[in-house]
């Protein structure tokens, strides 16, 4: 399981690190040959097309083991970027008060900053008066929580995802705290449907080897190089796209490990799945095949990397089906 000392200290690098350059997603990524790819999720939701009214009151059991009765959904505070595109694409983004700084998509880029990662600000969240707040089990830290709840406001903590199968069960715990349950479903339809369509099109590996992908978290500006493991969150999406998670494969059971010259050794990846903005700390691909072992890993004497977007990534939510096609098409070039 991740520890909360190494969760919160990833992220509060991520955050750190999207401060630094602006918040935003990249407008490239590199393919599987090396070259740049236009962003996969092009930094946009898409709302369903009706706007759900919500039916409210709702009591809800919290992933903390509580009882919630939440009232009114007319102010809300989604304290994560996977949070807040579930609200929005909900319908219910007008509702929004303020965001995580990974909340980078387009249509939540003017909300005000209230939480960084892992640092929540009680006093800014409270100062909006909110209705509602959403929170991850990995949100913190638990006095802020605490303080939150003190003032009366409902809080929701939404488990943390780790799995294909925590978009339905994130999507439904939203959709359940807003008192729009069919709204849920049907996004849980729609996302379900898409996602399954992209894995309908997976071609099939050159002679029936699946690829070996290895999960690089990368942040230069603070020297932090670690390799994904069990736990890491990227094995689920990996194996959906028709790939082996060479971390987890090779033995790593934690969520990340240092990167080592022996670690990239026994996972021996064929390719390397890294966050844009965490390549781009590096220096980009030339940059990454500067840290020790990478370069004589079949991936990093291939230059083949496959990049997406930090504030999608792992979200596993309404935009998974892209994300999932964004690896397919990198992994798998020319293959359609």
């Amino acid at each position: 399981m991740r520890t909360p000392r190494l969760a919160g200290a990833l992220l509060s690098v991520l955050a750190l690190a999207l401060t630094a350059t602006g918040c935003g997603g990249g407008d490239e990524s590199p393919a599987a040959t090396g070259k740049p790819k236009a962003s996969v999720a092009a930094d946009r939701i898409e709302p369903l097309a009706a706007t759900p009214e919500p039916g409210l009151p709702a009591t809800v059991r919290s992933a903390d083991g509580k009882s919630v009765t939440v009232s009114a959904a007319d102010r809300i505070v989604p304290l994560s970027g996977g949070l807040s595109e579930i609200v929005f694409t909900l319908g219910l983004g007008k509702q929004v008060v303020a965001r995580d700084i990974t909340a980078t998509f387009e249509q939540a880029r003017a909300l005000p900053v209230v939480t960084r990662g892992h640092d929540v600000s009680a006093e800014s969240v409270l100062s909006l008066k909110p209705t509602l707040v959403l929170a991850d089990s990995t949100t913190g830290p638990a006095e802020a929580i605490a303080q939150i709840r003190a003032a009366g406001i409902p809080l929701v903590v939404v488990k943390a995802p780790k799995s294909l199968a925590d978009v339905r069960t994130r999507i439904d715990a939203v959709a359940g705290a807003l008192g729009v349950k069919a709204a849920g479903d049907q996004l849980n339809t729609r996302t379900a449907q898409r996602i399954a369509a992209v894995q309908k099109n997976i071609p099939k590996p050159a002679e029936g080897k699946q690829p070996r992908v290895a999960f690089l978290y990368l942040r230069g500006s603070a020297s932090v190089y670690l390799i994904g493991g069990a736990e890491s969150g990227a094995a689920s999406l990996l194996e959906a796209a028709g790939a082996v998670d060479a971390g987890k494969e090779s033995g790593l059971a934690k969520d990340f490990t240092p990167i080592t010259a022996e670690a990239l050794a026994k996972a021996a990846p064929d390719a390397l799945l890294v966050m844009t903005d965490g390549l781009k700390s590096v220096g980009g691909i030339d940059g990454l095949v500067k840290i020790p072992g990478v370069a004589q890993t079949p991936a990093g004497m291939d230059r083949r990397v496959v990049s997406v977007d930090d504030g999608v990534l792992l979200n596993y939510g309404p935009r998974t089906d892209r994300v999932l096609r964004s690896l397919v098409e990198q992994l798998y070039p020319g293959g359609r």
